[in-house]
């Protein structure tokens, strides 16, 4: 959870870009295409976990700071994990 926030799941609505920025824990995505780069709401420096969710379809793509490519399903959550090691966000592999 985003540091401030009293034990609650704080959400956010972004409209599709190549490059969007997570500064809450769920971000619902509003429209279609392939999304490259997600920018940590908490900075490169600290871990974090993300839900991502789109109304349109959406491709995570590779050529940014994602690990895996994902077609993400209309309205079907991902869960991804910022990793610091890493520089990069790992996705689920239950989906």
């Amino acid at each position: 959870m985003i540091p401030g926030s009293v034990s609650k799941l704080t959400e956010s609505t972004v409209p599709f870009a190549a490059t969007i920025f997570a500064k809450t824990d769920i971000v619902h995505i509003n429209g279609a295409g392939t999304i490259n780069n997600i920018i940590p709401g908490l900075g490169t420096g600290q871990s974090q976990f993300l839900v991502l969710n789109s109304n349109a379809a959406s491709v995570l793509g590779t050529t940014g700071n994602i690990a895996v490519g994902l077609t993400m399903v209309i309205n079907r959550p991902v869960f991804l994990v910022w990793s610091r090691k890493l520089g990069k966000w790992l996705i689920n592999s239950g989906v």
